[in-house]
């Protein structure tokens, strides 16, 4: 016969932290006049209980019965927990009390607390009158609802509108946990369920159902009045109809199971290993001594230590992992990793995973375990051989703080000063948010948590190396095409990929540019010639020689010829106008009218379009002179031109550029533009 003994078999951590206190409380108080009491059975198994009475451990049932034993004893809350009200009454009758209570089923009390007092329903998924259901009633500051069929949510009242938490008994069976639920989220649509069964629970229910349906036979352990074996025994008879319920050794009948080639062994969270060893001695050919040689090596194991796991059961936030000790590890999401995820999304049942070992017992029986500080350390060692060897680095930024930027690579963080983001000062750093970024170390100091980043280094040997190629292929008369940097009141800057080029406001146009900002933005692409270089400074220009407007000026502006143009502005001599875009012409004061003008101002204003006729062309000084004078005597009658040209007093054309040379007048309204 094969004897298959559940690794889950046996006293949870809860219950084991509630024995054993209870032991210690009656050994330390064996020798003083204190008494010892628990708060009803410490657990659900007479066994145990008949010990601790052995060892002077009473048990009261109600608080009523506070009144008749020893002032100052001390009273034991069980597994199971009370409710509030029961601490207060044993601290209020002179009692000092001993919290026992399971950390699951505390927690349980924190969400009901919590909860109601924020004006939830509380629904309790679990068996009513059960010890723990009863204590967990007892924190609820509103009456809660206890379910533990579908009738029982039949019998709910109208919640339409109401906000329901709904907690389950840490022991109830899981598969009718998920049911009920099921039914609750499909009647209302705010449910707020708190999957409060606990682990060992869980996996002891898990394990029960797959051994029950590899066996001939079943037995299952524990006290008559544990709900939780109670659980385990209606599991087993779903896969196996050959399942019994014992309480000891004395309970089972062998000749039961002569016929059956393997059987099965469970145990409730409430029963004691001896009692399980001696059904399993009883059961087996070899000795218990030598089952325990046929199990896996259990390890040794310490704080600090890293060792391989296996991966047996993965939520959202918690992983528990089987690192052949005698109690199962577990890896929060936050001791996985520094960035907060979804951990059935990263890991599946089986996996293989290094751990290091934070804490042997947690205080509640658990092996607390972290991978993120695994993959830090080697993270760790990977920056320190980066730092030895100057190695470039990628990390992304997670934090954009006042001083820099905070950089993870791994498991571990970098820090960036702002000084060394860049090779130029930037304000606002919050454009690398979330993006990835490449660096040097420039300090390394893993003890101190101080490993610092540099990425000025990186931007500017970049930009070298791309302004060295740059120079290397261009030259003066290339036309290339860059992006408009920055835009200042004398031009803009425009990036080359790899060095920045000036365009000058006088090299944007062969017209007049007032504000360049008016013509171009920062981000614009823009194609233009390249008019010099000097050192490490490129000059370029818009002013293309196929669009430049003198080229046919000789023609179109010949003297003699009838134009169109518009005032571009006035000085006392005279007004510019404004042909067309690159060319301007200069309209003297005694040439805008026939009869004496001051000044130009007087008949005209800026902007105004004018009729003059061309009367001197000097297309190397690009110099136009115009006179509308001259275009109102050619509409004159001849004897009124006669008569015109008797009184005339000032020369024009020729003389004019003899009396007012050309060079001069615009020379002097250069400087009368640089006075405005």
């Amino acid at each position: 016969m094969e004897v298959i003994l559940a690794k889950k078999a046996g006293f949870c951590f809860g219950v084991q932290k509630a024995v054993d206190k209870a032991f210690d409380e009656a050994k330390s108080c064996a020798d003083s006049s204190q008494k010892v009491f628990t708060f009803g059975p410490i657990i659900h198994n007479e066994e145990v209980t008949k010990k601790l009475e052995e060892s002077g451990v009473g048990i009261i049932e109600d608080i009523s019965e506070l009144d008749s034993i020893p002032k100052g004893s001390k009273i034991i809350i069980r597994s199971h927990g009370v409710g509030k009200d029961i601490y207060d009454s044993i601290q209020n009758a002179g009692m000092e009390v001993v919290d026992a209570t399971c950390p699951f089923v505390m927690n349980i009390h924190k969400i009901v607390k919590e909860k109601s007092e924020a004006g939830d329903e509380i629904l309790i998924i679990g068996n009513p009158g059960h010890a723990e259901v009863e204590g967990t009633i007892g924190w609820s500051v509103n009456e809660p609802y206890v379910i533990n069929d579908i009738s029982d949510i039949d019998a709910l009242p109208d919640m339409t509108g109401k906000n329901m938490t709904v907690v389950a008994q840490t022991t109830f069976s899981l598969k009718k946990f998920k049911e009920l639920v099921a039914v609750l989220q499909d009647r209302y649509y705010n449910v707020n369920v708190c999957k409060t069964i606990c682990n060992a629970t869980e996996e002891r229910q898990k394990e029960t159902e797959q051994l029950a349906g590899e066996v001939d036979a079943m037995i299952v352990i524990g006290g008559r009045n544990s709900s939780n074996t109670q659980k385990l025994y209606e599991i087993s008879r779903q896969k196996c109809n050959n399942t019994y319920y014992i309480q000891t050794l004395v309970d089972l009948d062998l000749t039961v199971f002569e016929s059956a080639s393997r059987v099965g062994i469970t145990a409730g969270a409430s029963t004691p290993n001896y009692i399980i060893k001696e059904v399993q001695n009883s059961m087996s050919e070899q000795s218990f001594e030598e089952l325990l040689q046929d199990e896996s090596p259990v390890v040794s194991i310490r704080p600090g230590q890293v060792i391989e796991g296996e991966v047996i059961t993965v939520k959202p936030d918690e992983l528990v992992v089987n690192i052949n000790y005698k109690s199962d590890g577990i890896v929060t999401a936050n001791e996985y990793s520094n960035t907060p995820v979804d951990l059935t999304t990263v890991v599946k049942p089986g996996d293989p995973i290094t751990v290091k070992v934070i804490k042997t017992n947690d205080g509640d029986g658990q092996v607390l375990l972290s991978h993120k500080r695994v993959a830090a350390e080697k993270a760790y060692a990977e920056l320190e051989e980066a730092f030895n060897n100057g190695t470039i680095l990628k990390g992304k930024v997670t934090q954009v703080l006042s001083g820099g930027l905070s950089v993870q690579v791994s498991e571990c963080r970098v820090f960036i000063p702002a000084s060394l983001v860049s090779d130029t000062f930037e304000r606002d750093l919050s454009k690398y948010l979330d993006q990835e970024v490449e660096f040097v170390l420039t300090e390394y100091e893993p003890r101190k948590r101080r490993v610092i980043g540099n990425r000025k280094k990186i931007v500017a040997e970049a930009k070298a190396a791309a302004a060295e190629e740059l120079f290397s292929r261009i030259k003066v008369g290339d036309v290339v095409e860059g992006t408009i940097k920055n835009i200042t009141d004398f031009g803009a800057f425009v990036d080359l990929g790899g060095a920045d080029g000036l365009l000058h406001i006088s090299e944007m146009s062969w017209g007049r540019v007032e504000n360049p900002r008016k013509i171009f933005k920062v981000g614009d692409t823009v194609k233009c010639f390249i008019k010099e270089i000097n050192g490490n400074k490129i000059a370029l220009s818009l002013k293309f020689d196929d669009a430049n407007p003198w080229l046919s000026a000789e023609e179109k502006y010949a003297i003699g010829t009838v134009v169109k143009g518009k005032v571009a502005r006035m000085t006392d001599f005279g007004a510019f106008v404004v042909l067309e875009p690159g060319i301007d012409a200069l309209l003297h004061v005694s040439q805008i009218a026939l009869q004496h003008i001051e000044k130009p101002s007087d008949v005209l204003k800026s902007g105004q379009e004018i009729e003059a006729k061309v009367v001197d062309l000097r297309i190397p000084d690009k110099k136009i002179s115009l006179s509308i004078k001259a275009l109102l005597k050619d509409q004159m009658p001849e004897d009124a031109e006669e008569a015109s040209e008797e009184t005339e007093e000032v020369p024009v054309s020729e003389d004019i550029a003899e009396s007012i040379p050309v060079d001069d007048v615009l020379a002097a309204a250069e400087e009368t533009v640089d006075a405005e």
